[in-house]
This record gives C-alpha cells, structure tokens and sequence, in this order.
C-alpha cells in the first residue's frame, strides 16, 4: 500500500484522524509532543506529525491542503 503526504495514503488519514480528535477534544492545535490515542488503540505522535506535514506541506495535493485548513491548520490555507 502506498502511503505518505504526497498521495492520500493510510498515514496521512491516520495522522488526520488523530488531529481531528485532538482539535475536537481541546479545540486548538496540538503542540509537538502530543500524543493520540485512535479509536482502534494505536498511539499517533500528532504534535510531530504536524510538524513533519509542514516541513513536506509542497507535497500535499489540494483535498489535503484542505482538510487540513478545515482543522484549523493556518499554514494550509
């Protein structure tokens, strides 16, 4: 399975997942060292996820940028 920022994969639905729970939870962004726990038990390091989607954000395809900009992610605008 392919994965990662620049195509829509698992991993990027993962990280955005944990980010929309995050937000939901404590409405604002996460900081770097957050931690999420999913639904289905797997821990995913969001604050580092954000950071990392940044640092690769010319990667992301416009529906990403977007649901991203949804969550309240500045940069993605």
């Amino acid at each position: 399975m392919t994965s990662g920022p620049g195509t829509g994969g698992r991993a990027f639905q993962k990280g955005l997942e944990a980010l929309a729970q995050h937000v939901a939870r404590e409405g604002r962004l996460p900081g770097r060292g957050v931690v999420e726990v999913l639904p289905d038990g797997v821990e995913h390091r969001t604050g580092i996820w954000i950071a990392n989607i940044k640092a690769r954000r010319a990667k992301l395809d416009s529906a990403q940028l977007a649901a991203l900009a949804e969550l309240g992610v500045d940069w993605a605008r």
